[in-house]
C-alpha cells in the first residue's frame, strides 16, 4: 500500500525565486488547460492538451517563459486535471464513494501552490540527506523520520502561510501488531472528543485562545483597504493562526487514531451527519474545529495498515436511548442530561459511555433486543430534569 510522508524545508533566496516561477508556470498550464476543456464540446485527451498548452504554447511570445522550468511538473499538472475531471464525472454517475465532487476550478495566485515531480525529475543525493529537483537545485528537508522505501513521486508545496514542504509518495508494508482488545466502540463529542467503550476518554485540545485571535484579526482585516500591503500582512497572520489550530488538531488526531487502531482488532464508529449538525449556529464553530471526519479517515487508513477491521454503523441507531446492560429503551434524552438511571435494571449509565458501548455492540452484531425489556407503566419519550428516578446528573457538557 502507498503512504505519504511530508517534511518541511527552508529554501534559499534563489530557490524561492525558482520555486515561485515553477508554481506560476504550473498554475498557468492548469488554468489554460481548464479553459480549453470548458470551451470544447468533448473533453480532449491529455496528449492533446499537453500539445496545446505546453508544446505549442512555448512557441508563442505570451508563453515562451514556460521553457524556463522543468517539463515534468507541467505535464503532471495536465494529468492531474484529467484525474480531477474523471473524479467529477464518476461522482455524478455515483461510481465514486463519499461526498460529491465538484468540477475543477481555476487556481489562484494567493492560494496553496504545488508542483509534482515524477521519477526522472528528482533524485536522492548521497545517503538521502538532500533531494535534487530539476532546474531547482538541492533541497535539504528536515528529516523527522526515515523514508521506508524509495519515493515514486515528490510534490513541492507552498501553503498560504508561506511554508515549504516536500511530500513523498512511498510504498509501505502492512504492520502486524497483536491487538490487546477484540473490539471497541467510540462515541465522538466536543469537549470530550472521544469516549471509548472500555471506559477511557480523550479530551479535545482547547482551541478557544487561537480562535479568539482569529476573530480579532478578521475584524481588523475587514476594515483594511483591499490590495494594500497591510491587508496582505493581516491575511498571512490569520492563515498562520489557522495553521496552528490545524497542526494541533492533526497531531492530536494522529496520536489518538494510532493508539486506538494499534490496540484493538475491530474499531466501530458512528456515521455522523456533520453537514447537518453545523447548521446549529451555536455549535457550528465548535463542531468544525473538532475534525470528526478527519479522525474517521485516519482510523480507516490506519486500520488497513495494521490489518484491523473498521466499521461504521448507521447514524439512526438509537445508541443514546438504550441501556447497554439490559437493552431497555428509555427514549430520547435532552443534550443537557449526562447520566441516566435505568428503570429496568437499576444501573446508572453515563450517557456517552453508554452510547459507546451500544456502538460497539451494534457494530459487532451483538446488540440487545430492546423490545424484550418491558416494565409496567408509561414513560415520556423526552426525559425531563424533574424525573429523579431516571436522571442522576443534569449538567451542561
Amino acid at each position: 500500500m502507498k503512504a505519504r510522508y511530508q517534511y518541511r524545508f527552508y529554501p534559499t533566496d534563489q530557490q524561492r525565486q525558482s520555486l515561485a516561477q515553477l508554481f506560476g508556470c504550473v498554475r498557468v498550464v492548469w488554468n489554460d488547460a481548464l479553459a480549453v476543456c470548458k470551451q470544447s464540446e468533448k473533453l480532449p485527451s491529455n496528449n492533446d492538451l499537453q500539445k496545446t498548452v505546453i508544446t505549442q504554447a512555448k512557441k508563442t511570445e505570451a508563453r515562451e517563459w514556460l521553457s524556463g522550468v522543468s517539463n515534468i511538473p507541467l505535464q503532471q499538472s495536465v494529468s492531474d486535471l484529467g484525474v480531477a475531471y474523471k473524479n467529477f464525472f464518476d461522482s455524478l454517475k455515483g461510481k465514486r464513494k463519499g461526498k460529491k465532487v465538484g468540477s475543477p476550478k481555476f487556481k489562484k495566485k494567493t492560494g496553496r501552490q504545488s508542483a509534482r515531480f515524477r521519477i526522472g525529475g528528482f533524485s536522492i543525493i548521497g545517503k538521502g540527506r538532500e533531494i535534487y529537483l530539476t532546474k531547482i537545485g538541492n533541497l535539504k528537508p528536515i528529516w523527522s523520520r526515515e523514508l521506508p522505501s524509495a519515493p515514486s513521486s515528490i510534490t513541492v508545496i507552498k501553503d498560504t502561510a508561506n511554508r515549504y514542504f516536500l511530500s513523498f509518495v512511498v510504498e509501505v508494508e502492512p504492520v502486524h501488531i497483536d491487538a490487546k482488545n477484540q473490539s471497541i466502540g467510540i462515541d465522538l463529542g466536543i469537549k470530550i472528543f472521544a469516549v471509548i467503550s472500555d471506559g477511557s476518554k480523550a479530551e479535545s485540545p482547547n482551541y478557544s485562545k487561537l480562535d479568539r485571535k482569529i476573530r480579532k484579526l478578521q475584524k481588523k482585516l475587514a476594515r483594511q483597504q483591499k490590495g494594500s500591503n497591510r491587508r496582505n500582512q493581516t491575511r498571512v497572520q490569520i492563515v498562520k493562526q489557522h495553521n496552528r489550530i490545524a497542526d494541533t488538531r492533526k497531531d492530536f488526531l494522529h496520536k489518538l487514531s494510532t493508539k486506538v487502531v494499534s490496540e484493538n482488532q475491530t474499531i466501530v464508529l458512528e456515521d455522523l451527519n456533520v453537514s447537518g449538525m453545523v447548521k446549529n449556529r451555536k455549535l457550528a464553530r465548535s463542531i468544525s474545529l473538532q475534525g470528526w471526519r478527519e479522525f474517521r479517515t485516519l482510523c480507516e487508513a490506519k486500520s488497513e495498515k495494521f490489518g484491523r477491521e473498521f466499521r461504521v454503523i448507521n447514524r439512526w441507531e438509537p445508541t443514546s436511548q438504550i441501556c447497554s446492560d439490559c437493552g431497555f429503551k428509555w427514549g430520547k434524552l435532552d443534550l443537557s442530561i449526562r447520566s441516566v438511571l435505568c428503570l429496568n435494571c437499576g444501573t446508572e449509565q453515563d450517557r456517552d459511555e453508554n452510547a459507546a458501548k451500544n456502538i460497539n455492540k451494534v457494530g459487532t452484531g451483538h446488540c440487545h433486543d430492546s423490545k424484550w425489556a418491558q416494565r409496567q407503566g408509561k414513560t415520556t419519550m423526552v426525559a425531563s430534569v424533574n424525573e429523579a428516578s431516571r436522571i442522576t446528573v443534569a449538567s451542561a457538557r
